[in-house]
């Protein structure tokens, strides 16, 4: 009996080993604080992952910048360093002019357009990962961009000289066209960039000012529904192609829900945002006639030059999205 006992808890014992073995572990990093319904997606879907494969995936999600820092994370994923991250489509406009092709104002203007231009674009944003050993899982929009400041602005001079947080190449190209002074400030970085007069005002979403406490440094938020840019989720593929089959599909599958509830927390934020923007005191309002046009004329300038720099590829894209639009 002793014998047996031995041989079952030895066999126990193995069969343990060989499934913690079998287990994956993966390591995520996103730029973003847990207050951002971004991360909060992440973290929902890093849970639904290990809870669909019954733990022989589990993705360890670090927020807030605290591992990689946001301009590391792609190339940290592409060397295998970690497995998943998040970032800022846009950021990788350096790269290729089909990144920057939503913060390009007038080219989707609400949600069903932004979605829409993300299918548009997928499969080229797909193809370029690919070539960089990469995955694209999911992405999603942030709310429309709006325009922070402690002033009323109502006149379109008053962006004179002014600094503004400017997330992304082309968000500082739009700042410079309307002749303001572009500053690029992480987000996490935003407290201290207006607290030591880095910053005067900022270019970003009504979540990002809610999340941020906006109200603590500014006192207006000019709704001017400028963009809907995007974070994409992407991982290593070959720590992809390491899963076996059944552990590939459940993680696809999840990402595809974590696609779908993202857009939707999206458009629920936004408007839970500009009620908290308000409640704290920030007053929303739409550009007047005289903003607008100025706002208006930056984003041609904006557009004309993304026709300048993109191939033939990523312009026949947004030409055909357009002209799904019936534009």
């Amino acid at each position: 009996m002793n014998k047996f006992l031995s041989r079952s808890v030895l066999l126990a014992t193995a069969c343990g080993l060989s499934a913690a073995a079998s287990a994956a572990e993966w390591t995520m990093a996103t730029p973003y604080g847990d207050a951002s319904f971004h991360t909060k997606n992440v973290k929902q879907f890093a849970e639904d992952v290990a809870e669909a494969t019954g733990g022989e995936l589990t993705i360890n999600v670090h927020s807030g910048g605290s591992l990689v820092a946001h301009g590391e994370i792609k190339s940290s994923v592409r060397r295998g360093t970690i497995e998943a991250g998040e970032v800022f489509l846009s950021t990788l406009s350096n790269e290729d002019p089909i990144f920057e092709v939503d913060t390009l104002p007038g080219v989707a203007g609400s949600y069903e357009e932004a979605f829409a231009l993300w299918q548009a674009t997928k499969p080229v944003i797909s193809e370029l990962f690919a070539n960089q050993g990469l995955m694209p899982l999911y992405a999603v929009a942030w709310p429309a961009q709006g325009i922070y400041t402690d002033f009323e602005l109502d006149d379109p001079e008053r962006f004179e000289g002014l600094r503004v947080r400017a997330p992304n190449i082309n968000t500082q190209r739009f700042v410079d066209y309307l002749g303001g002074n572009p500053t690029e400030t992480e987000e996490s970085d935003i407290p201290t960039a207006f607290s030591t007069g880095r910053v005067d005002a900022m270019i970003t979403s009504s979540s990002t000012g809610n999340s941020m406490t906006a109200w603590d440094y500014v006192s207006h938020y000019t709704d001017a529904n400028l963009w809907l840019p995007k974070n994409i989720v992407f991982i290593n593929q070959r720590a992809f192609d390491r899963l076996d089959e059944a552990t590939q599909e459940a993680l696809l599958e999840a990402a595809a829900r974590a696609e779908e509830r993202g857009w939707q927390m999206s458009r629920d934020d936004n408007q839970a945002s500009l009620e908290a923007l308000q409640a704290n005191g920030i007053t929303v309002s739409t550009p007047n006639e005289e903003v607008a046009a100025a706002l208006q004329a930056a984003g041609d300038r904006l557009f004309s030059a993304w026709q300048d720099r993109a191939d033939e590829q990523a312009q026949q894209v947004l030409e055909e999205y357009q002209q799904q639009r019936g534009n």
